[in-house]
C-alpha cells in the first residue's frame, strides 16, 4: 500500500512540475516580450508597465528556481507576485477603457498611461496582455498548489 501512495504522490509532484513550468515559460515570454518591445522596437514604458515588469520579472527567476529540485513551497514565494502584478495590470485595463480616471494613477509624468501604442486585432493591448500573463501565472499556481496538497 505504501508503493502506491507514494507513486500516487510522485504522479502529483510530475503534474505539479508541469504546471510550474508553463508558468515559468510564460513570465519568461511576458519578460522578452516586454525587452523586445521596449529595447528593440523603442516603446517607451509608462509608469503602469514598469510597476507590472517589476512583478513579472522576478518570477522567471523564482519559478525556475523552483523546478530544480522542484519545491512546492514555491507557490508561497511567486502568487503574492502574481497577484499584485494582476492587480496593477487591471488598473491600467480600467484606465485604458476610461473606468478609472487618469487622475488617480501615478502616470503624471513621462509616458502616458492611457496611450496604448500597440493595438494589435483592434483589441490586444500591451496591458491586455499582462493581465492574460498574469492571470494564467495565477491559475497555473493555484492549480499547482492543489495539485501538491492532496
Amino acid at each position: 500500500m505504501n508503493t502506491i501512495e507514494s507513486e500516487g504522490q510522485g504522479d502529483s509532484l510530475d503534474g505539479a512540475w508541469v504546471l510550474v513550468f508553463l508558468a515559468w515559460l510564460i513570465a519568461s515570454a511576458s519578460t522578452l516580450g516586454a525587452l523586445f518591445l521596449s529595447q528593440v522596437m523603442g516603446i517607451a514604458p509608462c509608469v503602469l508597465c514598469w510597476y507590472q515588469r517589476i512583478f513579472m520579472f522576478p518570477l522567471v527567476f523564482i519559478l525556475a528556481a523552483g523546478l530544480f529540485p522542484f519545491d512546492p513551497r514555491l507557490v508561497r514565494y511567486a502568487l503574492p507576485l502574481t497577484v499584485l502584478g494582476w492587480l496593477i495590470a487591471l488598473l491600467h485595463m480600467l484606465l485604458v477603457a476610461g473606468i478609472v480616471p487618469e487622475a488617480v494613477t501615478p502616470c503624471a509624468q513621462g509616458v502616458p498611461c492611457k496611450d496604448q501604442p500597440i493595438e494589435w486585432f483592434g483589441f490586444l493591448t500591451i496591458p491586455l496582455l499582462s493581465l492574460i500573463a498574469f492571470s494564467a501565472i495565477g491559475l497555473l499556481l493555484v492549480l499547482t498548489h492543489f495539485k501538491v496538497s492532496k
